[in-house]
């Protein structure tokens, strides 16, 4: 009888092996996971850590040390080490496990997978409590682990629920990415400078396209777009495409009515007005804007952990760059268990999408675009603010370049012309510094009163037209253009544009004097401005390397450079009873003082007075801004740019600067210009129309 007992449990244990054994090799049906398009490649995906090469694991004795060695195997993301810690009785093929597993896990980027045993139960089972972070968030759930001898080892029993409780084996987990919209910036007066609006997807519905001119057509597309022949093909033979769909190609600007004829004269061509990010000032104003593009890796390391992939777009200049965090549209995150028919049935985690704020600068574009108009074909900058409140309301740069074409698509052709070395277009003017030239002569007479090495009628004598202190300058001597019958003094030497005047003027004020004097105004400074602006220098590291360099200095020469910000802002101590506003581009700021008592109130009087007849007297060298009804104040500036002071070949740049010069004016005004290469060609008298339409209306 026991013989007979031995031999059936024997027989049974036989047939329960071959039972198990033929588990192992049936699948039930299955799913898998929708990737993420943010984990998928080529879509802009988060790099996760590679499948490491896996190893035995060692066989666990208890329940506790088999879900500590799943754990591991997960966070290690070891999907045969895995399988091997399963049981049998499972019913899932290695193959049919490892994809379900990856898609899952790498799908959502699970990291930190931690199961932390809250009751041991007497059937060999644990209550646990997992917890995970996911590009969602974190996910945590409470479940019951299944374990049983297999092999002479423990293991887990494993189903769907293993990884999500309410996860069945036909079902999903799905990950969705909504998007956070880009905030727009506007200009004072509510006019859109950067945002979405409406362009043009064109792209061909093939089959509406003629067999007989497929090709010609797809080439003469090609060409109007600015794609290749290969491109358009390659996108017209895509898996999803159908005779009656529509295959976008690329977007163009909703303004280019040329291009949109010319397209729509192609058969099969179609035009679909979609939304996506525009610069309606295009050029004009693509130094202030800036653009956006694709982050590179260098950005995308340095911003680990705040939301950005490979894929996200960021403001590379301008604007778009300085307001970078505030108007960056965050995009969401939503994991969740959906059924077979895509049926929501649970929600794991959720990151809200969340979009960037709205800004609006103290930008006038009306005036942006009037005076991007007067110097398009100049090289140059413009600056125009309000010197009362320190609103800026213009920074050109010229020449420039279109914004919307790193939105649009930039062909090399495109490219090449914005790397061109002469032009330079990309290359922000009113950032730079430059030579000031008699420009700085105002800020030398203030500096000079306020320390009080020279009265405003101080007479330093008739020089003629060349001088030089004494022989010890050897051959080099000061020149000015033109001589004056009336005394030298400060004011007429402003309306004469007396070289040989502020050259003494500098001495009389001393090296260390006009040093501090100069400091004392934000020279080698930051200017506390959105834009990073190259600082004002002189000298050499702020000190003046010589009588001749304080000399030449005194009038803008020298080693001396202003930058076109700088000079506005420090012209704002001529209005404001010698404070310095500084300069603001966000309207919902409040005026700063940035410099207060850089002259005294009666010495910034003095240089106005003086400066309104640099404009008002017929023999001022800026008489030609006079505008009827106004009263402006302003100076002229020529610089010469040579190699040596023996170069008489060297070129000139023209400055004019200019504000309305009544306390009560209804319209507060400062504007300034200066541009490049303007020898033969009047030098600052060629700056003062584009100042002054500014002012005249």
């Amino acid at each position: 009888m026991r013989i007979q007992k031995r031999r059936a449990l024997v027989y049974f244990t036989v047939i329960a092996c071959l039972l198990m054994t033929a588990c192992t090799h049936k699948s039930p049906p299955l799913l898998m996971a929708t990737p993420s398009p943010l984990a998928s490649a080529g879509a802009g995906s988060t790099e996760l850590p590679q499948t490491v090469e896996t190893s035995t694991p060692q066989a666990a004795t208890n329940a506790e040390e088999a879900l500590s060695a799943y754990i591991a195997a997960i966070n290690a993301r070891q999907y045969e080490a895995m399988y091997g810690l399963i049981h049998a009785a499972s019913g899932i093929s290695q193959e049919d496990f490892i994809a379900r597993n990856k898609k899952i896990y790498e799908g959502i980027d699970a990291k930190n997978v931690a199961a932390a045993v809250t009751t041991k139960n007497a059937d060999a089972s644990l209550n646990v409590q997992i917890s995970m972070d996911t590009q969602a968030g974190k996910i945590t759930f409470a479940t019951t682990y299944r374990f049983a001898a297999y092999g002479g080892a423990t293991k887990l029993e494993w189903s769907s629920s293993v990884i999500f409780p309410a996860l069945g084996d036909d079902d999903k987990v799905r990950m969705t990415t909504p998007k956070g919209e880009r905030g727009s910036i506007f200009d004072r007066n509510g006019q859109l400078l950067a945002g979405k609006d409406k362009v043009y997807s064109a792209g061909f519905v093939p089959g509406k396209m003629d067999p007989a001119t497929r090709d010609a057509d797809i080439a003469a597309v090609a060409q109007l777009l600015d794609m290749t022949v290969e491109q358009i093909n390659g996108k017209l033979s895509e898996s999803w495409v159908k005779d009656e769909l529509f295959v976008p190609l690329k977007n163009i600007s909703y303004s280019d009515t040329a291009k949109k004829e010319a397209l729509l004269l192609i058969k099969g061509i179609g035009l679909n007005t979609v939304k996506d990010r525009v610069y309606p000032l295009g050029q004009k104003a693509a130094h202030l804007t800036g653009y956006i593009a694709n982050i590179n890796a260098e950005q995308l390391a340095a911003r680990t952990g705040l939301g950005y992939t490979a894929g996200s777009k960021i403001g590379k200049v301008g604007m778009e760059a300085l307001l970078e965090d505030r108007i960056r549209g965050i995009d969401g995150c939503k994991i969740a268990i959906v059924d077979k028919d895509g049926k929501e049935k649970q929600t794991l985690a959720e990151k809200k999408a969340s979009n960037g704020e709205d800004v609006t600068l103290t930008i006038d574009a009306a005036l942006q675009a009037k005076l991007y108009d007067r110097m398009q074909n100049d090289k140059g900058a413009a600056v125009v603010l309000n010197p009362k409140t320190g609103e800026v309301l213009a920074l050109v740069s010229t020449p420039s370049y279109d914004p919307n074409d790193f939105i649009l698509g930039l062909t090399e052709a495109r490219w090449a012309q914005y790397n061109d070395e002469a032009l330079r277009p990309m290359v922000n003017r009113f950032k730079a510094s430059y030579a000031p030239g008699s420009s700085l002569k105002p800020i030398t007479a203030a500096i000079g009163l306020s320390r009080g090495a020279f009265g405003a009628q101080e007479n330093f004598g008739a020089s003629g037209r060349s001088w030089q202190k004494d022989t010890s300058w050897g051959t080099y001597k000061v020149t000015t253009l033109q001589q004056y019958g009336s005394a030298a003094t400060m004011q007429n030497a402003l309306i004469y544009s007396d070289n040989i005047y502020y050259a003494k003027a500098a001495l009389k004020i001393g090296a260390e004097g006009f040093a501090e004097g100069l400091k004392s105004v934000g020279f080698g400074q930051e200017v506390p401005f959105d834009f990073g602006l190259s600082k004002s220098t002189f000298g050499k590291e702020l000190a003046f390397t010589g009588e001749v360099d304080l000399a030449d200095s005194g009038y803008g020469q020298g080693k001396v450079l202003v930058n076109p910000v700088h000079m506005a802002a420090i012209y704002t101590a001529f209005v404001n009873h010698g404070n310095m506003i500084a300069p603001r581009l966000e309207k919902a700021a409040d005026t700063q003082t940035w410099k207060e008592g850089a002259f005294a109130d009666e010495v910034a009087q003095t240089v106005r007075t003086a400066m309104v007849q640099v404009v008002e007297n017929p023999n001022g060298t800026g008489h030609s801004a006079k505008v009827k009804g106004l009263t402006i104040a302003g100076k002229t500036g020529t610089a010469e740019i040579k190699s040596s002071k023996a170069d008489t070949a060297g070129t000139e740049l023209g400055w004019f600067v200019a504000y309305t010069a009544d306390e009560n004016a209804e319209k507060p005004l400062l504007a300034l210009a200066v541009v490049e290469d303007v020898k033969g060609r009047g030098g600052s008298h060629y700056v003062i129309p584009i100042v002054r339409s500014v002012f005249a209306d």
